[in-house]
């Protein structure tokens, strides 16, 4: 079956997003618009992570998830005991979990905690509430400022929906393109005022197509070993960050 995931992008071969393996573990970077489990309304007619693992191998299972439209690192068990330790350290908040976010503004965060508590009310509308809310904790760090934008590193302590993207705009530094949460488009004319030109009849693309968020790094303990692992920037995160830091720095 020849199956495609949004905006008309072939779906890759499983085997082409390993990043790590183990006789326990392993671990994929997810391309942008891959759901990491069915979604209800696209059931039968769309690729997900969980329907490419169990084709490549049954045994496979996902130990968390994060949004379509991150993408980054995702992790996988080959056992029901390395499921199960994956589970109990996500559980108890000893996964060391890292993203990437490309956020509007000029920001110098440095070790800044946000604790706010989050409300999800359901079909994916998440506000913050103090009375009503669970608890969610997230640090900030500036990794690079530009003119009008900051590559960020966050660093989830809990695990809250859109945690990263309503803490970030609650910070005034809604993510790039994260339009739920106050982030805008992105054009190349925007950020090259001098010598830019669009031929005749074409109509300017972004110069990315979702919300700019790349699950970076994890790090955690199991049988015995600590598991690193990175995962390189997607093609069009590094394209932005090339654009910026060649047309948008301070």
């Amino acid at each position: 079956m020849n199956t495609t995931l949004d905006l008309g992008v072939k779906t890759p071969r499983f085997e082409d997003l390993i990043i790590f393996e183990d006789q326990h573990y392993l671990a994929i970077s997810k391309p942008a618009f891959l759901s990491t489990l069915d979604e209800r309304s696209t059931a039968g007619s769309m690729q997900s992570v969980v329907r490419m693992a169990k084709r490549f191998n049954p045994d496979l299972q996902v130990c968390h998830r994060i949004d379509k439209e991150t993408s980054g690192i995702l992790l996988l068990s080959k056992h029901a005991e390395a499921y199960r330790h994956a589970s109990i350290a996500f559980e108890k908040r000893v996964v060391d979990k890292t993203y990437h976010a490309l956020v509007h503004g000029a920001h110098y965060f440095k070790d800044v905690e946000v604790d706010y508590p989050i409300l999800n009310k359901g079909n994916k509308n998440v506000i913050l509430s103090k009375s009503h809310g669970k608890e969610a904790r997230t640090i900030f760090n500036s990794l690079t400022v530009f003119q009008d934008f900051t590559l960020v590193e966050c660093k989830p302590i809990t695990g809250r929906m859109h945690q990263i993207r309503v803490h970030l705009a609650s910070q005034k530094a809604s993510i790039v393109n994260d339009k739920l949460y106050g982030g805008k488009t992105v054009y190349l004319s925007e950020i090259k005022k001098r010598g830019f030109s669009l031929g005749k009849d074409k109509v300017e693309q972004p110069l990315i197509k979702r919300f700019a968020l790349h699950a970076k790094g994890l790090t955690f303990k199991a049988f015995g070993c600590t598991y690193v692992i990175e995962a390189d920037y997607t093609k069009d995160f590094s394209v932005l960050l090339k654009y910026l830091n060649k047309f948008n720095t301070r």
